[in-house]
């Protein structure tokens, strides 16, 4: 029986081949970050209010214009193919059965948009990698347009794969018949080799304004990491903020993306929407994230252990246990809503983290 987004991590690990384990679940160096990512949220308390009446808590937020039946997202994943080979067609699939919620569709995604957006009624968004050969990537953005997209997603953490010492170690090659399928040409077959041959190693603000050029949909920043930069982002006209470190995966030794949240947040000033990613594996992780300043999170690799496990049943299963245990954790906190939530739900733990807690 699977209760547990670490449950379903456990389950996904016995179904998948260890080079691909590790394709997933590895992070950049010493995977330092990647291990922070998850710690941060045991380093906080939850304080709960009592006597509020907050048996049938309301999670519908509104982002971007758009209302959402909770505030969390799908991240965007690479190659969902080579954790089932429905891939992102299965995830959009089962996160629709779970809630309407955003789905965030990568540059190297094994399905087609077009296909994917007709998958499911719930909010499409793309995540773009600008790329050397900027047609190219104005072509993706045109098409993710034309087949009802709702928003961009620039991660500008990435002018090349940070060095993942999984991947060097098991000499990790993309196995045949794994590919982007919304990209023309090249050989993908080893992921940071392309990346070091492909993407624009040197963008720079610019950017915002050409994609802003290139389509009239919102445009998040991901992988801000500092308060300067999120005011930067802010002022050069992206409509959101996604603060991230990539899952651990590009430059090893930055913080968790919990512990800058609020230094961003405060920065940002409410200018913007501020989502956060990274390490988010419990209801309460998502109730951590709103007291320190984020207005929703994006969950990443339990959704692939979902699809490993069941397809798109397992990434409804997945979501909803993520989503049970945020209505409980408002309910028994004393949330009657998301608007009930602010910095003085959450204390550090004193002396050793909440995990360890009897």
């Amino acid at each position: 029986m699977r209760l547990t987004l670490g449950d379903f991590a456990r389950s996904a690990r016995i179904r998948l081949d260890p080079v691909l384990w590790d394709f997933f679940e590895g992070g950049a160096g010493e995977e330092r970050t990647l291990a922070a990512n998850a710690e941060a949220f045991d380093r906080l308390w939850l304080r709960p209010l009592v006597l509020r009446g907050a048996d049938r808590p309301e999670t519908t937020t509104t982002i971007l214009g758009r209302s959402w039946d909770a505030p969390v997202a799908v991240a965007p994943l690479a190659y969902q193919t080579l954790a089932h080979a429905q891939g992102e067609l299965a995830t959009v699939r089962g996160t629709a059965a779970a809630a309407r919620v955003p789905v965030v569709i990568s540059t190297f995604a094994g399905r087609d948009i077009k296909e994917l957006s007709a998958a499911a009624d719930v909010p499409l968004w793309l995540q773009v990698y600008c790329l050397r050969d900027r047609s190219m990537t104005r072509r993706l953005i045109e098409r993710a347009v034309d087949t009802g997209f709702e928003a961009l997603v620039l991660t500008v953490d990435t002018p090349h794969l940070g060095r993942r010492l999984r991947d060097v170690r098991n000499n990790f090659r993309l196995p045949a018949g794994i590919a982007p399928a919304n990209l023309d040409g090249h050989d993908f077959t080893v992921p940071a080799t392309h990346a070091k041959a492909e993407f624009a190693p040197a963008l720079d603000w610019s950017v915002v304004d050409w994609l802003r050029s290139v389509s009239t949909l919102p445009v998040l920043l991901k992988g801000i990491l500092t308060g300067t930069d999120a005011l930067r982002a802010a002022e050069a006209g992206a409509e959101g903020i996604i603060v991230s470190n990539h899952g651990g995966r590009q430059l090893d030794g930055v913080p968790a993306t919990l512990d800058v949240l609020p230094e961003i947040a405060a920065a940002v000033g409410g200018r913007v929407p501020v989502l956060l990613d990274g390490g988010v594996r419990r209801g309460r992780d998502v109730l951590a994230a709103l007291a320190l300043g984020a207005d929703a999170v994006l969950v990443g690799r339990p959704i692939l252990h979902g699809l490993v496990v069941d397809a798109a049943q397992g990434v409804t299963d997945v979501l909803n246990i993520l989503l049970g245990e945020l209505t409980d954790a408002m309910a028994l906190a004393g949330l009657r809503a998301l608007a009930d939530i602010d910095s003085e739900l959450v204390r550090p733990a004193a002396g050793r983290s909440a995990k360890d807690s009897p």
